[in-house]
């Protein structure tokens, strides 16, 4: 048994609003390499820390986490669709011993996932099924939310399981550092669009869905253009929330309130929770080595966007 790990943040405005030609060369750079390692590794399984845009998860029932046994990809944003290569017995195996590790998670058999799921995949693997994955689903956009606790308990209890296994483990974590994407919130919304947050939207018609993904094309633009049209990117944070990670300081999030995350990096921040996960999740197998950090703030894509590697400082 052995672990690898690593986290990539995803935006659905790759190829709609890009950055500078030198900026795409970097992060083309850096995904490549990671897509090198991650090779070098060959994992058997990957378990794949994500969130989700009122795409797949809605108000009619919003869990904090769930396990997918069966799942495919909605195709948002002009990403990939279609069904992932996920073990149904392997997760059903997955979810039983995590609720028996004390860690309430649901489970779905007809999961659907947006581009927060897809985009890694396509981008490290290219692909929805190149290798077998578990995808494990944290509510980051639909409050009440879960806390940085339970989203590192999470991650232990996948992380004491995974390394039960005689498998290679890849643990992916995908999401954005800070930014507030234009995502509608129930409290601010009525009529149609409440409709949409509470199960109507999970089918949407052609013309809504060409809308919305216009609505959030038009609102990064405007971002380029007016710093202060959406809420502010905050570096200083990112920075300081990786050389947490990289240092093993998981639990020093515990205390901090999701008002507080909101307050200082974005109600879509709450995205970093997979990274948490997925790193609680390595922990489980000792002291562990982070490396190829990258950050950089792009306001193209509405996001802080990070790269980071981890192995076990111990072969286990």
């Amino acid at each position: 048994m052995s672990a690898y790990l690593h986290c990539l943040s995803h935006t659905p405005l790759m190829g709609h609003v890009d950055p500078a030609a030198a900026v795409l060369d970097e992060v083309a750079s850096v995904v490549e390499a990671a897509r090198q390692r991650i090779a070098a590794f060959n994992p058997e399984l990957v378990i794949l820390f994500s969130s989700d845009h009122y795409n797949g998860f809605f108000y009619d029932v919003m869990p904090s986490f769930c396990i997918g046994m069966a799942a495919h990809a909605i195709g948002d944003f002009d990403t990939l669709a279609g069904p992932l290569s996920v073990p149904q017995a392997l997760a059903e195996r997955c979810a039983e011993s995590v609720l028996c590790d004390g860690v309430d998670v649901a489970v779905s058999y007809r999961m659907r996932l947006d581009h927060g799921f897809a985009q890694p995949l396509e981008m490290l693997f290219g692909g929805l099924q190149e290798v077998p994955v578990i995808p494990v689903f944290i509510n980051s956009v639909a409050t009440p939310l879960p806390s940085f606790q339970r989203a590192r308990l999470l991650g232990e209890a996948l992380g004491r399981w995974a390394r039960s296994l005689d498998k290679r483990v890849l643990f992916l974590g995908s999401g954005g550092l800070s930014h507030q994407s234009p995502v509608p919130e129930l409290a601010k919304v009525e009529g149609l669009m409440a409709d949409r947050l509470k199960g109507s939207g999970r089918y949407l018609p052609a013309d809504e869905r060409a809308a919305r993904t216009q609505r959030v094309i038009v609102a990064a633009q405007r971002f380029v253009e007016d710093p202060a049209s959406l809420y502010p990117l905050n570096p200083e944070w990112d920075q300081g929330f990786l050389t947490l990670l990289e240092q093993g300081r998981l639990s020093e999030l515990d205390a901090m309130a999701n008002s507080q995350l909101s307050a200082l990096a974005g109600k879509s921040s709450h995205e970093i929770k997979t990274w948490v996960a997925a790193f609680a999740a390595l922990a489980c197998f000792g002291p562990y080595q982070a490396s190829d950090r990258y950050y950089r703030p792009v306001p193209e894509w509405i996001a802080g966007f990070g790269s980071l590697s981890a192995k076990p400082v111990i072969h286990v």
